[in-house]
């Protein structure tokens, strides 16, 4: 491997892990993508990201795009180069970015999936005879109560908790901090669980843990909602994600305030929000289509 191709690489993830302090996860997500685009550069005989023009560039995508990559993760590697050479120009390593030439490719819109709100409660009346079934449940509902990422729901810790008041500090995208309420129910049930992982032997401050009393992972917490999904009944398939979509869903059906939605959520900007306004839509339509005189001629009965 190509010493200065790499040394770059490695300068620009020690920059956004020391200086942006961006999150594990987007770290993780551009090393495995510049990891990639470096064995790119190598195979077109380059030796240095000085070399690289928009012809270059060009070529990354299209055997991306042959490779099978999905237009959101061909997204995503354009978005890891881009940055990476934005880097390099203010480093004074580069005179440009050639990758600003090329256009990220439009992927499908997918309106995001939610339950209802008795498919909700059908899978929150968990009978919680055991500590992690109180650990369980108490996670369902402060996702739900709060509309978290999974992310933030792991990463709670016990002092980031005001139960009085009933809410959570939680660090969102970007690292930045927000107070979350999440409702006398999830109030309840963190109260519950609290008094479950006191006789934990727990190894840090984390909120939640694992049967060994570490923080649980988030690979642990997706198979535990599917499984109570299973047990529970619900039909569709239970991921932390559709619980925060399903939260957004119905804050928004019964108050119509977008930009409250928005700031709960932690998006940083309002048109991330606006896809529940599609949705919000969609049940207003089902609902005039069959409650509308004039949207019910013509139907066949």
């Amino acid at each position: 491997m190509s010493a200065p191709l790499q040394e770059a690489v490695e300068g620009f993830l020690r920059y956004i892990k020391v200086e942006r302090q961006l999150s594990p996860l987007t770290h993780s997500n551009y090393a495995r993508q510049l990891a990639v685009l470096t064995q790119m550069a190598e195979e077109m005989q380059l030796t240095e990201w000085q070399q690289l023009d928009l012809v270059h560039v060009r070529s990354m995508v299209a055997r991306s795009r042959r490779a099978g990559l999905q237009p959101s993760s061909l997204a995503l590697r354009l978005s890891a180069l881009r940055s990476f050479l934005d880097w390099q120009v203010n480093q004074g390593l580069l005179s440009a970015n050639p990758a600003r030439g090329v256009s990220t490719p439009r992927s499908a819109r997918h309106l995001p999936k939610n339950m209802d709100v008795d498919e909700v409660n059908q899978l929150l009346e968990i009978d919680a005879t055991d500590p992690l079934a109180v650990r369980d449940r108490t996670m369902l509902e402060v996702m739900y109560g709060g509309g978290l990422r999974l992310s933030e729901l792991v990463n709670i810790d016990c002092r980031h908790l005001d139960l009085d008041v009933g809410e959570v500090w939680v660090t969102g995208k970007g690292s930045k901090d927000r107070r979350v309420p999440i409702g006398k129910t999830a109030v309840h049930w963190v109260e519950q669980w609290l008094s479950h992982r006191a006789l934990l032997a727990a190894e840090d401050d984390a909120l939640f843990l694992s049967s060994r009393g570490k923080r649980i992972s988030l690979r642990n917490v997706q198979k535990r909602f599917a499984e109570w999904g299973i047990k529970q009944g619900v039909s569709s398939h239970v991921h932390p994600h559709k619980l925060r979509h399903s939260f957004a869903t119905h804050v928004l059906e019964s108050s119509g305030d977008l930009r409250a939605v928005q700031e709960l959520l932690g998006h940083a900007s309002l048109s991330t929000t606006q896809i529940y306004t599609h949705l919000d839509f969609q049940h207003l339509a089902s609902v005039y289509d069959n409650a509308h005189p004039r949207a019910k001629r013509g139907k066949k009965e």
